[in-house]
């Protein structure tokens, strides 16, 4: 069983937590406005965190601080451009030895796209103007397209660092990309070498089926949000549909489940906790994904039970990051480490060696005869 750990505010001390728990990899949140507690706008609360640190800095900072565990920071496509985050990726993928990934989200908020100064979108496909928010994820099929392709501009010895004739390159083993698409035009190559993984794991997560089909096109991991293990059969069974459409039938794609998490010695107290944390905010805490209230042993047999609808794995989400995250590694791993559900040693050196992921080939390259 896959477990992975998600939240907004993880920082070196909770990184290095879930590597001691033995955990495959976090994601780190981010975007390109302040946090809001509307989905489409920006609100004007001051008693909560607004604004938060570039995500893929902290994976860089965070890197030489940790040696197993995956690092997965949030990468907004709608409004960056493919060639700096390919860099940015395999620079983190190089500072890390191979345990980078990254999570590509869209941008459908108007403030954002305002900021940028390029666009307005629509949340709808009602001829009113503006980007339908279903172009947005075809938008970011093709950014995804790109960065794989600009990890595999230059093939994997194209460095020959030769200083007594002071060539560097092998320039024949360097490659232009040449993508012209509906929304990118890149020639490449990158400036960066290939990454240590090769391609470093991209991951998405989906709520429905527009969603589905960025995952089954061009992910290796998706987080989707089921409720129960029928439901994550029936996503399973359509994320495997549309992973045949795309022609990868053939390819690895991991179908993680989301969970928001609150652990304690009992039930009652879990639901306590989310009680008070209720009373603080002013408001019942909503989530996207099922939250998740009780002792280490119901969450493990919660996990058991989804994991019989497809599901390869989950990203937990901790409600509350010092206290629940402690709990993950202190007490859930224990408990599926004894129902020999989980890992007791880190049994590879890469994010994709974790996932049972091997390194591609690279396309370009062309083979002797």
């Amino acid at each position: 069983m896959q477990v992975s750990a998600g939240q907004a505010k993880l920082g070196a001390d909770q990184i290095t937590e879930a590597e001691r728990g033995l955990l495959d990899f976090v994601t780190i949140e981010d975007g390109l406005g302040p946090q809001s507690s509307r989905r489409h706008e920006p609100d004007e609360r001051t008693d909560q965190v607004r604004g938060r640190l570039d995500a893929v800095l902290i994976a860089s900072r965070v890197a030489p601080l940790t040696r197993h565990i995956g690092l997965v920071p949030t990468v907004v496509a709608t409004h960056t451009e493919p060639f700096h985050i390919s860099k940015a990726i395999a620079t983190l993928d190089y500072v890390s030895a191979g345990r980078a990934g990254l999570r590509v989200r869209i941008s459908a908020r108007p403030d954002e796209a305002a900021h940028f100064g390029r666009r307005t979108i629509r949340r709808t496909d009602a001829p009113d103007g503006g980007q339908p928010i279903t172009e947005l994820f075809d938008e970011a099929a093709d950014y995804v397209e790109v960065v794989r392709r600009l990890w595999d501009s230059w093939e994997d010895d194209a460095e020959i660092r030769d200083a007594a004739t002071g060539r560097f390159i092998d320039r024949d083993k360097l490659h232009y990309i040449d993508f012209e698409g509906r929304f990118f035009s890149v020639k490449g190559p990158s400036i960066t070498p290939r990454p240590p993984q090769g391609q470093p794991l991209v991951t998405a997560l989906a709520h429905q089926t527009v969603p589905y089909r960025l995952v089954a096109r061009q992910a290796d991991i998706g987080y989707v949000t089921p409720h129960d293990a029928d439901q994550a059969r029936a996503i399973v069974a359509e994320i495997r549909a549309e992973q045949q459409a795309a022609g990868r039938a053939g390819e690895p794609l991991h179908v993680f489940g989301d969970l928001v998490v609150l652990l304690d010695d009992s039930e009652a107290a879990a639901r306590a906790r989310l009680d008070r944390l209720d009373t603080l905010a002013g408001e019942p805490y909503n989530s996207d994904t099922r939250v998740f209230t009780g002792t280490a042993e119901q969450l493990a047999d919660l996990l058991e039970e989804l994991a019989t609808g497809g599901l390869t794995g989950f990203r937990l989400r901790p409600a509350v990051t010092g206290h629940d995250l402690p709990r993950v590694t202190g007490d859930l791993v224990p408990e599926l480490q004894r129902r020999r559900r989980f890992r007791t040693a880190y049994d590879a050196t890469t994010l994709r060696g974790l996932l049972g992921l091997t390194r591609p080939a690279n396309r370009y390259a062309t083979t002797a005869a």
